[in-house]
């Protein structure tokens, strides 16, 4: 329109007028950078993403434990008296779940102050939540979670008797599935000077909260190893100038007849019905037999057991 061509400040040609450098920004903008860099170092993208969380991951991961130190599982007790039990007897546990809106009689009330004394933390849940924990088991308003038991190498346990100057006395379980006696030999370990237990990784019973209690608190002090072949453990201990004995009904000489007890042994238990397995059989060094004048057929686990526990104990008086 006429006049706009008066406005101030108002370009009326295309020409530019005097601009500052650029300072050689443009020459080298167009000069190469190089190659392209991967995906998974391009900040931003996916893959970088993906690699730095890989990397976060692996920062913080603690280094494999030994074979034959791995942890198991954790495990629910459930129940008012059986958690109360628990709790009573030391297992160790991690968490007490409360059902919301529970109605507090004594069981509970004691487990609750239990828990409290032991520093054990208190979650209360719904009880869908709990139905949900314990597969619809009947969990009465409390559940205990007991974390997961972290086993010896069966190698250490022979280790920390010879760094203390003494033979080792170590019991190995072959076969033996009830986690009761599992305990039960635990505490006869204790009782008489044993320097731990060591059971297979697979068809054994392992140190659950059953084990736990039967064990009545020696368990914090017994350690436990697990082995992955427990012929080859046992080859093991042989190679360190340990004896490896083996208990069976038709072994070729009668306990009081062993002179090896005294020295750094390994005494060799097998389950009540079966035995010993037979390539465990062959890798004992010697197999022996209780006497039993009364006529039974066999001994449980932790009663054999405590029988020759008792009977080293006596020799290395």
């Amino acid at each position: 329109m006429a006049g706009n061509s008066q406005r101030r400040n108002r370009r009326t040609s295309n020409k530019k007028g005097m601009q500052v450098g650029s300072g050689g920004q443009r020459r080298r903008g167009l000069e190469g950078k190089g190659p392209t860099p991967p995906a998974s170092a391009r900040k931003g993208h996916v893959k970088n993403r993906v690699a730095n969380a890989k990397a976060k991951q692996a920062a913080n991961r603690r280094p494999a434990p030994r074979r034959g130190g791995a942890k198991g599982t954790s495990e629910l007790v459930v129940g008012r008296n059986p958690v109360f039990e628990a709790l009573r007897d030391g297992v160790p546990a991690t968490t007490l779940y409360v059902q919301q809106f529970i109605e507090n009689d004594e069981r509970v009330r004691e487990a609750l102050q239990l828990a409290a004394d032991r520093g054990i933390n208190l979650m209360e849940a719904p009880r869908p939540e709990l139905d949900r924990m314990t597969n619809g088991l009947n969990h009465q308003g409390l559940v205990l979670q007991v974390p997961p038991y972290e086993y010896a190498h069966p190698e250490d346990l022979a280790a920390a008797a010879f760094d203390d100057g003494e033979d080792p006395l170590i019991v190995a379980l072959d076969g033996v599935t009830d986690p009761r006696n599992l305990g039960a030999v635990v505490r006869s370990v204790a009782a008489f000077g044993g320097h731990g237990v060591v059971v297979p990784e697979r068809r054994a019973a392992g140190m659950t909260a059953g084990a736990w209690k039967t064990s009545a608190g020696t368990a914090a002090r017994t350690p436990v190893a697990r082995a992955t072949n427990l012929t080859r453990a046992l080859e093991g201990y042989q190679k360190a100038g340990m004896t490896v004995v083996g208990l069976a009904a038709d072994g070729e000489m009668e306990l009081q007849d062993l002179e090896v007890l005294d020295g750094p042994v390994v005494i060799v238990v097998g389950s009540e019905g079966k035995g010993l397995s037979r390539l465990v059989g062959e890798t004992c060094d010697v197999r022996v037999r209780i006497p039993m004048p009364g006529g039974a057929e066999s001994l449980n686990a932790g009663v054999a057991a405590g029988v020759v526990l008792w009977e080293a104990a006596r020799r290395r008086a």
